[in-house]
């Protein structure tokens, strides 16, 4: 199936609902499920909201853990938005532990994209944007979100 890449979920006056994100990703549907079931498992949690910056919904992927002196702690482990037909997960990996990321047993077309990954501006990050049809990406999309937890 040929996609069209457009951005969707525009409308500030309708919210991300099971059948709105249905409609959008047609067939990528049971992948989008599988990949939000299997946050579970890694104690991520998405948030939905709408950025008038953006003019879009998107959902951040929350990790959530205590602090060394008991208070809650959040770290955004990526950002998702969905398109017709996919939807991507973007994770932001900072400059300094560039070469970590590198070391992880990941498919080598990935770690191509981390080689190539350009920094943002003078913000010392870099993304990492998968386009999501499939869950063959998800060994790959998981073993960043766990690496991302270990460092803060």
């Amino acid at each position: 199936m040929q996609t069209v890449n457009e951005q969707l979920l525009r409308d500030p006056a309708i919210p991300p609902s099971s059948d709105v994100i249905s409609d959008a990703l047609i067939g990528a549907y049971n992948t989008y499920m599988k990949f939000v079931n299997e946050l579970e498992n890694h104690d991520i949690h998405m948030n939905w909201r709408y950025y008038t910056d953006g003019k879009a919904w998107l959902a951040k992927g929350l990790y959530h853990w205590r602090g060394v002196r008991g208070g809650q702690k959040e770290t955004t482990m990526f950002w998702l938005s969905i398109w017709q037909g996919f939807f991507k997960v973007t994770i932001f990996v900072p400059q300094k532990v560039r070469a970590n990321a590198l070391a992880l047993e990941l498919d080598n077309e990935v770690k191509q994209m981390i080689t190539d990954s350009k920094q943002m501006g003078k913000l010392k990050y870099f993304p990492l944007v998968f386009d999501v049809y499939s869950d063959e990406r998800f060994e790959d999309i998981f073993s960043l979100v766990d690496f991302k937890k270990t460092y803060k």
